[in-house]
């Protein structure tokens, strides 16, 4: 059993990496609020610290359930899991998990008062989501529905959903932005479960790379990465998103094309620093297209 301070063990089960992907489309949403209508301070923070709380509950849930489920191992090529370690007790991340919903949830709710119905919704749905994704009796990690669920909730509901808050408006750069930055979230775990394909396939969960393969998976990535830069010239074009904005995203291409050529050509143990690069671009991604609103 391996030993870590309790506090770094905390820090490695929030996964400070993929907290990008829950930070990177409220800024998007709150660039786009800015032009119609104006950004909103303390609506723009609650959506900031309620997506992040989503992310840390969605990881430590995931923590969590894999380990129940027997999906991480001794064998687990990635970074290393706290409840499979021995650092944290099954008992005292679900306590965590359900903590950091709660705290959440109290974060959706003044959230409700400025946006209504729709944020209910949203918000609703992300919770439930947010145990469902490994938990319960139908985990859409295991099933092969993640990818969906990142695109949606860390994509297209974020954004849209951040700029509802602050405007009560959901313009089509809204649904731009949240489309692609849900496309560069979904590239971060599609080299997750390219990497965890063997162990994945083992413990009976059925991510997309364990239903198609190694290749369909690296062409998922990529179409992920270009199916971003596509959208944003789509709606520059379209005269829904500024061109700065997309010039502001396509600062980011070469980027995008280091990591679509890495992870073609590595595997296993080699992709972990490919999750952060995957991170790193979101996060780049969002920080110029946001920009470009600003200008």
């Amino acid at each position: 059993m391996s030993a870590t301070p309790k506090l770094g063990a905390w820090w490695l089960a929030a996964r400070p990496k993929t907290l990008a992907a829950g930070l990177a489309p409220v800024l998007v949403g709150t660039a786009v609020a800015h032009t119609h209508g104006g950004i909103q301070p303390l609506p723009a923070l609650a959506a900031a610290l309620g997506s992040l709380l989503i992310q840390i509950g969605t990881n430590l849930a995931n923590d969590y359930f894999d380990h129940k489920k027997g999906a991480d191992t001794a064998e687990r090529l990635g970074p290393s899991r706290a409840v499979q370690q021995g650092w944290i007790s099954p008992r005292a991340m679900l306590t965590a998990t359900i903590l950091s919903l709660l705290a959440a949830l109290g974060v959706g709710v003044f959230l409700i008062q400025i946006g209504g119905w729709p944020i209910a919704a949203i918000g609703v749905a992300s919770l439930v989501c947010a145990i469902a994704y490994t938990g319960g009796p139908y985990p859409l990690a295991y099933v092969g529905l993640g990818d969906v669920f990142v695109f949606l909730f860390f994509g297209l509901a974020a954004v849209v959903g951040t700029t509802w808050v602050q405007t009560l408006t959901a313009p089509p750069a809204a649904w731009i932005g949240g489309a692609a930055v849900g496309m560069l979230a979904t590239a971060i775990l599609v080299v997750n479960n390219l990497r965890d394909r063997h162990t994945d396939a083992a413990a009976n969960k059925r991510t997309l790379a364990v239903r198609w393969g190694a290749n369909a998976a690296r062409m998922e990535h990529a179409a992920m990465i270009i199916g971003a830069y596509l959208l944003v010239i789509a709606g520059a074009l379209c005269s829904w998103v500024p061109w700065p904005s997309a010039i502001g995203a396509l600062c980011t291409l070469p980027l995008g094309i280091r990591e679509i050529k890495a992870v073609r050509n590595k595997d296993g143990s080699d992709l972990n620093p490919h999750l952060g690069g995957a991170a790193r671009l979101e996060l780049v991604f969002s920080l110029l297209f946001g920009l470009g609103f600003l200008l």
